[in-house]
């Protein structure tokens, strides 16, 4: 556990991601840490959480759908490496997410919150279905909501 949270704290130091934050500066340890425990607390509460992504071996990244606590449906992220963006990780993992929340969730809606500025993560999401639904504001930053349903083709 201690070298996955390590993982999240060089991750989410990335300024590539930290640009597309809701909240943008870098974690500091102690929250890698808080946001390992919820993701695995998730899991425990209901069966189900974010996903270890990993090529060739590596973990380059996690994501998959949750709970949302604020907004109706499940919540789609993904965080990758930046040296492992435009490879279609994320497209498969939306994907897949999309897949287990429908198939095996029997999900009604699925959302994904994007940054206004992230113009590849708002074409991920269209490409997998995803219509712009409204702006909303999370964490004190305007972010795109975007939603599926089990109604996609």
């Amino acid at each position: 556990m201690e070298g996955d949270a390590d993982f999240l704290t060089l991750l989410f130091s990335r300024p590539e991601l930290v640009a597309h934050r809701p909240v943008p500066r870098p974690d500091a340890p102690e929250e890698s840490a808080a946001r390992l425990a919820r993701d695995i607390g998730h899991w425990k509460d209901h069966g189900f959480g974010r996903w270890a992504v990993e090529s060739g071996g590596a973990l380059i990244g996690f994501g998959g759908v949750t709970v949302s606590k604020e907004f109706d449906g499940l919540n789609l992220s993904y965080h990758l490496q930046p040296e492992s963006w435009g490879h279609g990780y994320a497209t498969e993992l939306v994907r897949e997410s999309l897949t287990f929340a429908f198939d095996d969730l029997q999900a009604d809606r699925v959302i994904g919150l994007v940054r206004t500025a992230n113009a590849a993560s708002k074409r991920i999401l269209e490409k997998c279905g995803f219509i712009f639904e409204r702006e909303v504001m999370l964490h004190g930053a305007p972010t795109n909501m975007y939603a599926t349903g089990s109604f996609r083709i």
